[in-house]
């Protein structure tokens, strides 16, 4: 029988479709003769050479011998302008603030054809280490209330360039979305006395049935009331509400826990589009003992239909616990 589970982290309701439920290898994409991806391209503006075409980045880090290894630009055509005051307008109904904000791009590699799964654990700690590096700097704009950092991958996930890139948008607003998961975690807390994502953790490592990784300071679960088939939670286990609260030790793990999430997603799935962004709560609330800041990562193997469009509610064609333990077994070749 169909069931209907809570996300008592978010308060939505999620609809699992039992009598409909995918094995999880159903859901690997179907083998295609990809395109050979060269490891450098000469139209594209982010290779090394092409460095007009890109902009002047933001941040960069090198090698020992200058060469960039990952680097932030502007993006090209930002959402949001970086010059400006947010000022509102409030007339009747009507409601607007103006469009200032940041849009980054943080080239993630020199090459052209890596994606996160193959790079070297030392790669990835440098791409968290520029995103920390630039959510603490924004951080200091007082124009900036709340960051979110993002990245695209597969044309179906958003992406509109191959070279690998993740995204950075800072707004002068907070978004309803992470206003109300703020207030969910806030009412869980003053009614429990602990921060939900906190017992979260907690009892899915007493369950162990929805685990897929761990290490000392992270770990990976398809939670309980997952929105879609194999939709991961990578969550610090000591809580902290603010991404900018990272330490170096905790910024390795999550590297590694990050890169092989994602190879079991791409050896177990057929290397499937998928979007990840970073939860935290906004700048100001930084530090609060209710809100627990987590990575996200949703693979893009299934779309919404009328019914998640009119009631906002998600309907999951896969049990959690399957879908952890097929990735949680999954050998990353």
């Amino acid at each position: 029988m169909p069931e209907l589970r809570y996300n008592i982290a978010t308060k939505d309701w999620v609809i699992i479709a039992t009598e409909r439920a995918k094995r999880p290898d159903d859901f690997k994409r179907e083998k295609k003769e990809d395109k050979e991806i060269p490891a450098y391209s000469s139209s594209c503006p982010f290779c090394p050479g092409n460095e007009e075409r890109a902009g002047e980045p933001t941040s960069v880090i090198k090698d020992k011998d200058g060469n960039w290894l990952v680097k932030v630009v502007p993006n090209k055509f930002p959402a949001l302008s970086c010059t400006g005051e947010p000022d509102k307008t409030n007339e009747g109904v009507y409601h607007s603030v103006n469009g200032v904000g940041v849009h980054e791009v943080i080239i993630e590699s020199p090459l052209h054809n890596m994606t996160t799964a193959f790079y070297e654990n030392s790669q990835v700690e440098n791409i968290i280490k520029i995103y920390k590096q630039r959510y603490l700097e924004l951080s200091k704009d007082p124009r900036i209330k709340h960051v979110i950092i993002f990245k695209n991958h597969g044309l179906s996930a958003g992406t509109s360039l191959e070279h690998p890139h993740s995204q950075l948008l800072a707004t002068p607003i907070v978004s309803t979305q992470v206003a109300n998961r703020e207030s969910a975690a806030r009412e869980y807390h003053d009614e429990n006395g602990e921060c939900v994502y906190c017992k979260m953790i907690n009892e899915e490592i007493e369950a162990k049935e929805r685990i897929i990784i761990e290490n000392k300071n992270f770990i990976g679960i398809v939670p309980y009331a997952a929105f879609s088939p194999f939709h991961t939670w990578i969550l610090p286990k000591k809580h902290k509400s603010s991404f900018g609260e990272i330490s170096e030790e905790e910024i390795k793990d999550l590297a590694s826990i990050l890169k092989e999430t994602l190879a079991k997603l791409y050896c177990g799935l057929g290397n499937p589009d998928y979007n990840y962004c970073i939860r935290t709560s906004p700048f100001t609330d930084s530090e609060n003992n209710y809100f627990h800041w987590y990575l996200a990562v949703i693979p893009r193997i299934t779309k919404p239909a009328g019914f998640e469009v009119g009631s906002g509610m998600f309907i999951n064609a896969s049990l959690p616990e399957q879908c952890a333990k097929f990735l949680r077994e999954k050998a990353v070749i």
